[in-house]
């Protein structure tokens, strides 16, 4: 497949969705016309992720929690943890980015009047997409109950085995300790007493809330990816924590399949046959459309001074040394007058043939006057900070990783 065809098959545009853009535009002023856009791409953003996180009490069930969303135990806005259940109703924690995808805490199970079936209409199951089952230790008849309820309510679950970090330490101590034998040990100890009280080939993930890059978090990713609808898994992609090489790369990708719709919003609004939406109104139009995608981008590869702070405390690297293998001018806040900044070469580069080349891949923008040029400079500006950013973000995970870059 040529370099052509390739461009062409990642622009299958609904022309209903751009008519009814092109639709509102042009029944508005420039203002009102602006708000229409951050909306349209606000409702993106709406998409709802509720994961529900049960277990026993003291399992670890908050410390997993404030590990997803990027954060230590004692961080602002962590879910409380301690040794006794700390959990008396259905909690949520919203993603510090996104804030869509919220992780809810439930009370813990196991006690002498469990019954899973009361448990899942007490928390409210139907407002779960899935669950995620943790056990400390052994998992026993309260999980397996609860695993069987929740599998016969039509929805999806997980078994972590968590803390596993703790039971490495602890056999390290051993004149014959091996990592991988220990793991094996503990997974088939897990699935054993799982089968034994009913449970036919559970599959069980290994994790540490402390190293989330080691162990079994990546394969749990991808089932839970796998299994959700379309819909949904973008969103569970962006909200992850950004600590593999492979996350990172979906990342990037997920953001790229949208950025022809920034673009194609930028050519529809150059390209309005009315009297105010002149040079200048466009010009404000397309510094809403690269501030509210580079924010996300920004967002989504962790790279804002909070996150580096954390990897910081995690890893032992210090934040300048982290800072020190990020090279994109995108390094700080997402500002109107940052993006301006990025402008000149881009314009430049897009006009000509390049904004000829767009025409004839994308028929819509080729029916837009005005348009070719304005989303070949969109699409381009956009392509290129993506691209920037995550290569930053990928350097930055190995520095804190260690690994030589």
């Amino acid at each position: 497949m040529d370099e052509r065809s390739n461009l062409s098959s990642n622009f299958s545009i609904d022309n209903a969705e751009i008519e009814e853009i092109k639709r509102s535009l042009a029944t508005e002023d420039l203002s009102s016309a602006v708000d229409k856009i951050k909306d349209y791409f606000a409702q993106q953003d709406r998409v709802e992720l509720n994961i529900a996180i049960t277990g026993e009490s003291g399992s670890g069930k908050s410390t997993f929690i404030n590990a997803f969303r990027g954060l230590g135990d004692e961080d602002e806005g962590s879910a409380e943890t301690g040794v006794v259940e700390t959990t008396t109703v259905p909690t949520a924690y919203p993603h510090p980015r996104f804030p869509n995808v919220k992780l809810w805490d439930l009370p813990g199970i196991g006690t002498p009047r469990f019954k899973a079936d009361e448990y899942l209409k007490q928390v409210q199951f139907k407002r779960y997409d899935f669950f995620i089952i943790i056990a400390s230790d052994r998992f026993r008849e309260c999980h397996a109950n609860l695993a069987a309820e929740i599998q016969n309510m039509k929805k999806k679950f997980y078994f972590v085995r968590g803390k596993i970090d703790s039971n490495i330490e602890a056999e390290k101590r051993k004149k014959t300790f091996d990592e991988k034998e220990t793991l094996e040990k503990i997974r088939e100890n897990c699935i054993k007493g799982l089968e034994e009280i009913g449970l036919n080939s559970p599959t069980i993930f290994l994790i540490s809330c402390f190293e989330l890059h080691l162990y079994d978090f990546s394969c749990l990713e991808e089932t839970m990816e796998r299994e959700l609808p379309q819909h949904k898994r973008d969103v569970l992609i962006l909200a992850l924590p950004n600590i593999t090489l492979e996350i990172n790369e979906k990342k990037k990708k997920a953001l790229q399949s949208s950025i022809w719709m920034f673009a194609v919003l930028s050519a529809s609004v150059a390209a309005m046959p009315i009297p105010i939406v002149n040079a200048a109104a466009s010009f404000s139009a397309d510094m809403t459309i690269l501030v509210s995608a580079l924010k996300k981008y920004y967002s989504a590869f962790s790279l804002d001074p909070d996150s580096l702070q954390r990897l910081s405390e995690r890893s032992g690297k210090s934040v300048d040394e982290l800072k020190a293998v990020i090279k994109s001018p995108l390094n700080q806040e997402i500002t109107k007058d940052l993006v301006i900044k990025l402008l000149p070469n881009a314009i430049l580069f897009a006009v000509g043939s390049v904004a000829e080349y767009f025409l004839g891949l994308i028929p819509v923008v080729g029916s837009l006057t005005a348009g070719p040029v304005s989303f070949a400079t969109i699409y381009l500006i956009l392509k290129r900070c993506l691209n920037d950013l995550a290569k930053d973000a990928r350097n930055v995970l190995m520095a804190a990783l260690q690994t030589e870059l």
